[in-house]
C-alpha cells in the first residue's frame, strides 16, 4: 500500500469505528458509471457534509490491495447486485489536494510535486515503464495489468481558495486534470474518476474546464440528493438512539431541501451534537465562516436588504447562473448568494429560484458574521433585539413601535417595504432575540382564521406566548381587534399561563408604526 497508489481501507475503517449513517447506497450508483460515458463524477458539497468520509469509502471498496469484505457485508452496497462484481477490483490513486498544499510551502509546487510523487508510486508498481507523463504512465500500466484505474480527488478545488489570485499555478493544475480526463488516453488509463469539492468546477468563459464530468452540486443534486447529508429518517434514528430531542435537531440543522429529499441536515452538526449531548453552532471558525464574513460585507446593491429579509425568515429571489465557480469573480449580490448556497449557508428551492436561511446553527453563523463585520446599522439593531422583546413584555407599546421604526429605515427600501410581506419580514427580524427562548410560527391556523406570527415559548420557559397581527396602512386598534374576533389566542391555551396580543401597523403617509399590546383575557 502507498500513499497515493492504493492507500487501503485503514480511513474507512476508523469511520466504521465511530458514529456511522450508512451512505454506502452511493456505491451502486458509480458501479452503473464504471466503464462509461458518465464515468467521470464531481460532487460538490459544504464543508462538514461528509465528503471525505464518501471519498475514503470508495477507496475501501474498489482498491485492490486489500480485503474490504468484512466493512460492507453488513452496508446497503452488499445486497446491490454489483457488490460482488467491483468489490476491490481496482488499482485506486487517492489523491487529497489539502494535504498536498499544506505540505508544500511554495504553492507553485503543487502541480509539478503532485505529478512526481504519484508517478514514483506507480513506477515502482511497474518500473518497466518510462513514460514522463502522469497519464501515459497510466496508460501503460492499464494495459501492463489488465484493468484500469479508478481515481479519488479530495477537495479538488482547494488550490482555487489557497491561490484564488495566482491564474499561473490554478491554469497548470487545470491543464493536469485536462490531461487526465480529457485527453485521448483517459479511455484507456481511467475506468472511473471521483472528485469532491466545494465548489463546481471553474468556468472559463462560457466553457467549464472539463466538460466531460457529470457534476451533482448544491444546486442540482440529482440522483445524489439522499447522500448530500442526513435524511430525517436517518436523524430520528440517531435521535432516538442516543436520547437526543429531535424537534431540537430539526431546528437546529435542518432546512436543505431537494426535489425528492425534502429535509437534509448537516452530518458533521449532527454527529457533533449527539458527542457534546447539545445542541449549537459547530461551524464557527472554519475557512468558509470567515468567507460569510468577507462576503456579505461586499457593498454590492441590494445585499443588506436581502440580508435583513433573510433574518427576517424570507425566501429572495436569486439568480444563479451568472456565477463562475470561484470565489473571486464576484460581480453582483446574485453571485454573492449563490456562492453561499454552495458554501452551506443558504438553502435553494428549484421550483421558486429562491434562498433562505435554512436553520438555527446557520442563523447564528449570520447573526455572528452581522455582528463582527461591516453592516454597523444591522449589527447594532440584533444586539437592540433584546431590548426590543423586553419592551414589548412590558407593553411599552411607544419604545416597541420606535424600534421598528429602526429596523425599518435600517434594512429595508422603502419601495420593498410597501406590502404585508415585507412589514412581516422586518418584524421578524427585529424580534430575533425570540428564536432564543420561543418557537416561532407564522400564519398560525387558530380561531376562524390565520394569525400572522406567533411565538410559543419553548420546554420550561416562564415567558408569556405573543400573537402579532401586522397590518399596512390601516390601525394598530384594527389588528388588535381582528386577533380577538377570530380568536387567534385560542390554539395557545393550555401552553402558556399568560399571552400577549401585539397589533401593529406601518402608515404609508406618516412612514410611522403604531403598536398596541394588550393582555388576552379567557
Amino acid at each position: 500500500m502507498g500513499n497515493y497508489l492504493n492507500i487501503g481501507n485503514a480511513g474507512f475503517q476508523a469511520i466504521r469505528k465511530g458514529l456511522y449513517i450508512d451512505k454506502s447506497g452511493m456505491i451502486s450508483f458509480i458501479n452503473s458509471t464504471l466503464g462509461t460515458t458518465d464515468k467521470l463524477t464531481c460532487v460538490s458539497r459544504p464543508r462538514r457534509f461528509g465528503k471525505s468520509f464518501a471519498a475514503k469509502m470508495l477507496c475501501a471498496y474498489y482498491d485492490d490491495s486489500c480485503d474490504s469484505r468484512k466493512l460492507f457485508t453488513d452496508l446497503q452496497i452488499a445486497k446491490d447486485s454489483s457488490f460482488e462484481k467491483y468489490l476491490n477490483k481496482y488499482p485506486v490513486i487517492y489523491l487529497d489536494i489539502t494535504f498536498f498544499i499544506s505540505s508544500l510551502t511554495d504553492i507553485h509546487e503543487i502541480v509539478p510535486s503532485l505529478q512526481e510523487k504519484v508517478l514514483a508510486e506507480i513506477r515502482q508498481s511497474f518500473p518497466e515503464i518510462k513514460e514522463d507523463t502522469l497519464i501515459e504512465t497510466l496508460a501503460s500500466a492499464a494495459e501492463k495489468a489488465g484493468k484500469k484505474f479508478i481515481i479519488i480527488i479530495d477537495e479538488w478545488d482547494a488550490l482555487f481558495r489557497e491561490a484564488k489570485n495566482n491564474t499561473d499555478v490554478q491554469r497548470e493544475y487545470i491543464q493536469l486534470l485536462r490531461s487526465l480526463f480529457k485527453s485521448s488516453l483517459t479511455d484507456k488509463a481511467i475506468e472511473a474518476a471521483y472528485m469532491t469539492g466545494i465548489l463546481p468546477i471553474k468556468k472559463y468563459g462560457t466553457q467549464s474546464a472539463m466538460t466531460d464530468f457529470r457534476e451533482y452540486t448544491m444546486l442540482q443534486p440529482g440522483p445524489l440528493e439522499e447522500y448530500v447529508g442526513f435524511t430525517e429518517e436517518e436523524v430520528k434514528f440517531l435521535c432516538e438512539k442516543y436520547k437526543m430531542d429531535f424537534s431540537e435537531a430539526k431546528r437546529w440543522y435542518d432546512g436543505y431541501c431537494f426535489s425528492r429529499v425534502r429535509s437534509v441536515y448537516s452530518p458533521n452538526s449532527i454527529i457533533t451534537a449527539i458527542k457534546m449531548g447539545e445542541y449549537n453552532t459547530y461551524w464557527t471558525q472554519t475557512e468558509t465562516y470567515e468567507s460569510l464574513k468577507l462576503y456579505i460585507d461586499m457593498d454590492t446593491d441590494g445585499l443588506k436588504e436581502v440580508l435583513v429579509q433573510m433574518l427576517g425568515g424570507m425566501e429572495c429571489r436569486v439568480n444563479i447562473r451568472t456565477f463562475q465557480n470561484d470565489m473571486t469573480t464576484i460581480k453582483n449580490k446574485d453571485d454573492i448568494l449563490t456562492l453561499l448556497i454552495h458554501l452551506g449557508y443558504l438553502a435553494y428551492h428549484r421550483e421558486s429560484k429562491t434562498v433562505f436561511i435554512p436553520n438555527e446553527e446557520i442563523r447564528q453563523e449570520f447573526i455572528d458574521a452581522v455582528e463582527n463585520g461591516k453592516h454597523k446599522e444591522i449589527a447594532k439593531l440584533v444586539s437592540e433585539s433584546e431590548e426590543l422583546l423586553r419592551n414589548t413584555l412590558n407593553m411599552n407599546e411607544q419604545a416597541v413601535a420606535q424600534a421598528l421604526s429602526l429596523a425599518h429605515s435600517a434594512g429595508t427600501a422603502p419601495a420593498f417595504y410597501n406590502n404585508e410581506q415585507a412589514l412581516r419580514s422586518v418584524i421578524r427580524f427585529a424580534y430575533l432575540s425570540c428564536i432564543e427562548q420561543y418557537q416561532e410560527i407564522q400564519e398560525l391556523p387558530s380561531g376562524t382564521g390565520y394569525a400572522d406570527v406567533v411565538f410559543v415559548p419553548r420546554k420550561r420557559s416562564a415567558l408569556p406566548a405573543m400573537v402579532i397581527e401586522l397590518k399596512w396602512n390601516k390601525s394598530a386598534e384594527g389588528a388588535i381587534k381582528q386577533i380577538k374576533e377570530k380568536n387567534y389566542p385560542q390554539v395557545l391555551e393550555g401552553l402558556s399561563n399568560e399571552i400577549l396580543l401585539v397589533g401593529i401597523n406601518y402608515d404609508l403617509s406618516s412612514k410611522a408604526h403604531t403598536c398596541r399590546i394588550e393582555k388576552h383575557r379567557k
